[in-house]
């Protein structure tokens, strides 16, 4: 860990990490790839070693989505309970690759299941953080129709986070697709009123109202380029802001 002196240096000092089910899959678009996983515990290990205070939320695309449940013929409470288990599944895998890099971790859930893991609670959470330790907060917010964007800034205004990060694919807000659209550009900064207004997808409506209110900032970026959330921690402008 780093000296007192390093850390204030640093520009946030507790960050929420909000990590896609999908990105976990990598091209396989199902399940969890390996060698993503302890990627993306790579990333997170070495901020935590700078010092900060890291709070992390994994959605569950990559196993099941509530609206895909519908499509099914499942009710839509009923598949967003089942999502909610799958954010558990791929919490618990990170944890372990954590724990396997010797960095101390721990998943909190918003549904008690004592026997997988400990119940999440704001007290606790914050306790753990300022502890050092890897706070996986899984289960979304534990309320079906909530999506884990929607959790993830909850938990971070909660966790009082310096910022949220919201990890994609790509490396910043665009005004189309850049995986489909070669003439997309990125927006280095953006309002949340301009995220709102147009309806970029970048992440829900609900999550972005919610970080507006509390005026916490998000970070979009590509967390697979590797060093980018040591970058971010000092300072550099990667990916895009919104504020």
């Amino acid at each position: 860990m780093n000296s007192d002196t390093e850390i204030e240096q640093l520009k946030y000092k507790r960050v929420l990490l909000k990590l896609s089910g999908e990105a976990l899959a990598g091209d396989a678009k199902t399940g969890i790839d390996p060698a993503i996983l302890n990627q993306a515990a790579d990333e997170i290990c070495e901020i935590a070693e700078m010092g900060v205070e890291v709070a992390v939320v994994v959605g569950a695309g990559n196993i099941f989505r509530g609206s895909l449940g519908e499509e099914l013929g499942i009710e839509r409470s009923t598949g967003d309970f089942m999502g909610m288990l799958a954010t558990v599944m791929n919490s618990l895998a990170l944890q372990n690759a954590l724990q396997q890099k010797n960095r101390p971790s721990r998943v909190l859930t918003a549904i008690e299941m004592k026997d997988v893991a400990d119940y999440y609670t704001v007290d606790s959470a914050r306790k753990y953080l300022a502890a050092g330790e890897v706070i996986i907060a899984a289960g979304g917010t534990g309320h079906p129709f909530f999506t884990t964007d929607t959790a993830s800034s909850l938990r971070a205004v909660e966790m009082k986070a310096d910022v949220m990060l919201k990890a994609t694919r790509v490396d910043g807000v665009y005004t189309s697709d850049p995986e489909k659209d070669p003439d997309a550009k990125r927006m280095a900064k953006i309002s949340y009123h301009e995220v709102i207004r147009d309806r970029l997808r970048v992440m829900d409506m609900t999550s972005v109202a919610l970080c507006m209110d509390n005026n916490l900032p998000i970070i979009v970026f590509n967390l697979f380029d590797k060093g980018s959330l040591k970058k971010i921690i000092s300072g550099d402008d990667l990916g895009s802001l919104i504020s």
